[in-house]
């Protein structure tokens, strides 16, 4: 009885180990995809940006409040999807989005204007400032708050579970089903005999 107590205590906490593991890798990757997907929506606040300002020659703080909307749409859709795997209420969580923006857009804002307009800085190095305050303040808000409690619960994410349970299974649980599954096959087979009798 002491052994097989071991033995079960031994592979709860490898069962527990592998766990622990996958899911600092899941955190690692998530992140990863997060810094992807945002750089492509830097992109897309970079190039609008840039058309707006160099091209049509609008105004420099129009230019740069546009872009960012259209830089924020993108990331919050595609990171919604692939990165928090989220089944979140879509309004309620761009709602959430709208409010930090709602603080943080003022506040970039009047920095771009200050930096670049009154102080002479750089408008493209102004631009990079502010793109890497909102990078790392929005994975914080986003990951904590806007998707913090939904995080992986769509479809992929739940097809990803149901897979990580069956290799779990499969490595910690395959010595705990086979006694039942050897049973119920015994009373399987039993089942034609008690037929033959009757006939």
């Amino acid at each position: 009885m002491d052994t097989e107590k071991e033995n079960v205590q031994h592979t709860d906490a490898e069962l527990e180990s592998v766990q622990h593991k996958r899911k600092v890798k899941k955190e690692i990757w998530r992140t990863v995809k997060f810094v992807l997907l945002s750089m492509s929506a830097g992109l897309i606040q970079l190039g609008s940006f840039t058309l707006m300002n160099e091209v049509f020659h609008w105004p420099y703080w129009v230019s740069y409040l546009i872009a960012l909307i259209l830089s924020v749409v993108w990331n919050f859709t595609l990171n919604r999807k692939f990165t928090f795997k989220s089944v979140a209420n879509v309004p309620i969580a761009m709602l959430k989005v709208i409010g930090f923006y709602a603080v943080f857009t003022p506040l970039s804002t009047w920095l771009e204007d200050v930096l670049a307009g009154q102080l002479g800085w750089n408008e493209y190095l102004v631009t990079l400032i502010n793109m890497f305050l909102n990078f790392v303040l929005e994975y914080l808000y986003w990951r904590f708050f806007v998707f913090g409690k939904t995080i992986d619960t769509n479809e992929q994410a739940k097809k990803e579970q149901e897979k990580e349970a069956e290799e779990d299974a499969k490595l910690f649980g395959g010595e705990n089903e086979e006694p039942e599954i050897s049973e119920t096959a015994g009373k399987d087979d039993r089942i034609p005999d008690t037929d033959n009798k009757e006939a």
